[in-house]
């Protein structure tokens, strides 16, 4: 081995053992991260919500209760009168009057203020004591409203309702304890950060397993792809379930089936072409060692003998550059013809390949009829073939050229009168220096039909042998569109198989 073939191998031995080195979270962690973040922010949201809400209702709740008590005292002012003594009551007896027949809810204190202090008050509480609370309550007393204050309950609000009969003033003062209401709420939303703690954990655990799950397939293919070498496509990737990454999954392997296909091809395609070439390679050179420099006679044979062989290789060569190019976009340049009128040319040029009966057949093509394809790719195609009818038959033989259209296919065929093709070698003469029966002075290398067929899969068809040993060239019918250019450089390829996925 020479020291640059060492040199390849081991970068070649250091490329495929070196392990991909990744950097950051995994996908599976920051798919469970971002899950996590979402149900978080959103239940976040939606409990920064909710107490927005209960704090607002629970408000509206102490209003419409303060309310309730000034509305009573209302109604009970108007009415104005002791039942027991039939006459109106003063402020004091009516303030007292009020709170015998009131009972206030747990979070409530009733007040009654009368000549500049609370007079009488239910239930008992040591608020009323506080000089914060009366300092705060005595401006309330002629002027009426609310006010706030902090105490050591808590916060409290102060409604006041001034009431007045005659000369004697008072008020009624409705006490609101809001810390109670406050502590309910604050008790339901320590259940719900609970729950929503719980809630999350479970969420970010099946968002974990999910992911995994998901995810499993292309930990599956990464591994495969790791274990694939230029030596080994055989390897798949396992396709389970329905759903977009089984989807990839099919893609990847349909990638892997044709990149195995390419590679054997190529390798089959060089072996068998180093196979062809090393005869006159070897021809030449025992020629070119044996040859007498002295002898004209000699000189000139072999000359003779060895430009044959040049010209034999150079064909070879040729052959080889139309099938790797076949496998080129720009293979063909398709523009609109008419494919009768394309089988009538080729009938005339493929007259001067032999002294045989040669006879035209047209079918189901109505004059002047025209699809897109390829007419100098065809014609080399046919031309091949009618060559091949040529060898294979003998002088005044008849050979057949036809074309037509049936159920969206058009069939170009050539037909001889010889001795047909065998059904186990129908398929081997289309494959690259695939041979049958070679007639005597056949000189070829077998890449003819296989040139055939290549022209034939760039149309999206097939070449092929049916059973009367008719040799057939099926392409789909392509019509020509009013935006299509008048001449082009495409590939027409059939349309792929969908996949169902998801």
């Amino acid at each position: 081995m020479t020291a640059t073939g060492a040199m390849t191998g081991a970068m070649t031995a250091t490329t495929e053992q070196r392990a991909p080195q990744r950097s950051g979270l995994s996908v599976r962690v920051r798919i469970t991260a971002a899950v996590a973040l979402l149900v978080s922010a959103a239940l976040a949201g939606a409990g920064l919500i909710v107490y927005l809400i209960e704090v607002e209702r629970v408000e509206a709740s102490v209003e419409r209760e303060v309310e309730q008590e000034l509305d009573e005292f209302g109604r009970l002012q108007r009415v104005g009168v002791d039942p027991q003594t039939g006459r109106r009551f003063d402020v004091e007896g009516l303030l007292t009057a009020f709170l015998r027949r009131n009972v206030p809810d747990d979070d409530e204190l009733l007040v009654g203020w009368v000549r500049g202090r609370p007079k009488v008050y239910f239930p008992d509480d040591d608020l009323v004591r506080d000089p914060v609370f009366l300092a705060a309550a005595a401006p309330l007393v002629s002027t009426g409203g609310s006010t706030r204050i902090d105490t050591a309950d808590g916060e409290v609000r102060i409604t006041s309702q001034p009431v007045r009969q005659g000369q004697q003033t008072g008020a009624l003062l409705v006490v609101a304890y809001l810390d109670e209401d406050r502590a309910e709420l604050a008790a339901t939303m320590r259940t719900y950060a609970i729950v929503a703690l719980l809630s999350m954990l479970v969420i970010t655990g099946a968002a974990w397993w999910q992911a995994g799950r998901l995810l499993a397939p292309l930990r599956t293919l990464r591994r495969t792809a790791d274990e694939i070498s230029a030596t080994d496509l055989s390897r798949r990737v396992p396709e389970t379930g329905n759903d977009d990454i089984t989807a990839l999954t099919h893609t990847v392997n349909g990638m892997l089936d044709r990149l195995e296909s390419a590679f054997v091809g190529q390798r089959q395609f060089l072996d068998d072409a180093g196979h062809e070439l090393r005869t006159p390679l070897t021809v030449l050179r025992g020629h070119l060692e044996l040859l007498d420099e002295g002898d004209p006679s000699e000189v000139a044979e072999t000359r003779t003998l060895l430009l044959d062989e040049v010209d034999r290789m150079a064909r070879l060569v040729s052959d080889l550059i139309v099938l790797a190019k076949s496998e080129r976009p720009d293979f063909l340049s398709v523009r609109p013809a008419d494919p009768a009128d394309l089988t009538a040319t080729v009938l005339a040029k493929a007259r001067g390949l032999g002294e045989r009966t040669w006879r035209l057949e047209i079918t189901s093509l109505a004059a002047g009829e025209t699809v897109v394809l390829d007419p100098q790719r065809l014609t080399q195609a046919l031309l091949q073939l009618a060559d091949n009818a040529v060898k294979h038959t003998t002088v005044g033989d008849e050979v057949v050229l036809g074309a037509g259209i049936d159920a969206g296919t058009l069939t170009f065929w050539v037909r001889d009168g010889g001795r047909g093709v065998r059904p186990e070698d129908r398929e081997r003469i289309f494959q690259r220096f695939g041979r049958a029966v070679v007639p005597q002075g056949d000189e070829g290398f077998g890449l003819g039909l296989s040139i055939v067929s290549a022209i034939a899969r760039a149309h999206g068809g097939r070449a092929y042998v049916d059973e009367t040993s008719r040799f057939v060239i099926a392409l789909p019918v392509v019509r020509q569109t009013p935006q299509d250019d008048q001449t082009s450089t495409t590939r027409l390829v059939p349309t792929e198989e969908t996949w169902h996925g998801s």
